[in-house]
This record gives structure tokens, sequence and C-alpha cells, in this order.
């Protein structure tokens, strides 16, 4: 057996028990009927915003897809790519592992398209690239204009270090961007070989990446409660941070990593209604998604059957 394939699942999953076990800790004192009440207490056109979050975060996700097609200059259908796109994420944000997840499922999608292997690896390497960009622009902006964001999650109060971290994220940024401009040698990465983007691919990654991140934190800052609510930006600041975590810790769909870095971060909230925001979240962001994923494999799969016998 290959050890190496045991790696991140059993990291994952250590991931989901480590949070869990804190999970309960935060929720000590918190009751279901408080959280049903909290759910209860979320307005109509909140539900409404939140849904349509959902469905702006899932146009964008599709659009990374999209770039990186036009960045290997290949054309395939812009139905099916959508499509394609929309079920990778669906799936790899509930399995968890989203590079390797999302690797195996394009590489069968994608295949049937004359798609290589090698050209596979590329799509979902500026896929990955994409998602980076858009944690490091977002980060580094919302840490300039909130720098005691980081006090929300640790004893640090020197708004310099904030100032300082969102500065440095920004300078990733453009040196990213002035690396395009350059037009650099391609890279080399064992068998497969990465060409720089070129700047209107650039211009598409800083732009598509962003709305997704923009919508998905959206979808908790509508669903939380109002009262006692930071505002959009800190609501979006804590979801960068909580949301990045859980990407790391490989745990399936963030489970108990997720709601733990964001109870922390808005511990001054309604602990109840945060509980029912991210309820909302997981509702909208990922089991929804995730129903209507499956319900795409099993009609892709039947035409793919048909086509071939």
């Amino acid at each position: 057996m290959n050890l190496r394939r045991l790696l991140w699942p059993t990291v994952g999953l250590a991931a989901v028990v480590l949070s869990i076990r804190l999970l309960f800790g935060e929720l000590r004192g918190i009751s279901l009927d408080d959280v049903w009440d909290g759910l209860a207490a979320i307005a109509i056109h909140r539900w409404v915003l939140a849904g349509m979050s959902a469905l702006v975060a899932y146009a964008a996700l599709a659009g990374y897809d999209h770039i990186a097609l036009l960045h290997l200059r290949k054309r395939v259908s812009w139905l099916f790519v959508t499509l394609c796109s929309f079920t990778t994420y669906a799936l790899s944000h509930n399995i968890g592992g989203s590079i390797f997840s999302g690797a195996v499922v394009r590489y069968r999608a994608y295949s049937t398209r004359g798609l290589s292997g090698q050209e596979v690896g590329v799509l979902v390497a500026v896929c990955s690239v994409t998602f980076v960009l858009s944690i490091l622009l977002l980060s580094g902006i919302v840490l300039l204009l909130e720098p005691s964001l980081f006090e929300r999650f640790s004893n640090i109060g020197y708004a310099g270090f904030s100032t300082g971290a969102g500065i440095a994220m920004l300078s990733m940024i453009a040196a990213y961007v002035f690396g395009s401009w350059l037009n650099l040698r391609p890279i080399r990465i064992g068998a497969i070989q990465l060409h720089y983007p070129r700047l209107p691919i650039v211009a598409r990654q800083l732009l598509i990446g962003p709305i997704e991140l923009l919508a998905a934190a959206a979808i908790l800052f509508f669903a939380l409660p109002v009262e006692n609510n930071p505002g959009y930006l800190v609501v979006l600041g804590v979801f960068l941070v909580s949301f990045s975590v859980a990407q790391i810790s490989h745990a399936p769909g963030g489970l108990g990593v997720l709601e733990v870095v964001f109870l922390a971060g808005l511990s001054h909230m309604d602990q109840a209604g945060v509980v029912a925001a991210l309820l909302v979240f997981r509702l909208f962001y990922l089991i929804a998604p995730l129903i209507i994923a499956l319900g795409l494999v099993v009609i892709f799969e039947r035409s793919e059957f048909h086509r071939q016998t």
C-alpha cells in the first residue's frame, strides 16, 4: 500500500477529530433551540440574498476552469466547462483535498474532450494559483483596511504587524503581475511545463477569483444576526482566515475547522446566531451543490456509457 496516498486523508481526519473536540467546547451552553431560533430569526430577504450569493460564487468558480483553458489555448464547450467546474468544486469542497480530488474529477471529464493528463495537470495548477492569488489579494486589502483583524484570533495587538502582512501579500500580487509582464520562461515540474500566464489571463485571475470569495463570504454575512454585526469587511476577513485554514487542513468540507475558527473570529456575537449562519453557509455552499453535482455525475456517466456502446 502506498503510504503517501494515506497521508492527506489521515491529516484531514485528524483535523476533523481535533476541530470537533474544540467545537464542542465552543458550543457548550448553546442549545439546539437557540440555534433553531437563530435560523428562524433570519429574514426571508436575507435567505434570498444568501442563496443568490451562492449562485454568484459558483458562477465565479466556473470561471476558474475557463481561465485555465484560455491559458492552455483549448476550446471546450462553455456549458460543458461550466458544469464540469461546478461538479468539481461541489465534490472537492465536500470531500477535502481539493487539489487531488479536483484533479481526478477534471481528468475524467476533460479527457473525454481531448485533453491529455499533462494538460489537465496544468489546468488544475492554474486553478489552484487563481485561488491562492484571490486569497492573497483580498486578505492584503482587508488587513490594510482592518488592521485589528488579527486581534480576533490572537493577543497580537500591534497594528503595524497587520499592515506589514497586508503590504507583503499585495507585493506578492504585484510581483506575479510583473512576472507576467516580463514574459518569463516556462517552469518545468517533472513532466509538466508551466508557462507564465499572459497579462489578459492574469487580469481575469485577479477579477474572477476574488468575486467567488466575496460572494461566499456574503452568504455568511446575510445569514448572520444584524445585532452586533461588525460589517461585511470584518466578516470577509474572518471568513478568509477560517476558509483558508479549512482548506489547508484537508478536512472533508472543512468540517469543524471552519466552524471553530469562524466562531473564534466573531466571539463577540451571539454564538447561536453565528452557528445558524454557518449552517446556512453549509446548506447553500456545500450540501445543495453536492446533491446537484451527484446528479450531474450520474447523467454524465450514463451519457458516456451510451456513447461508447
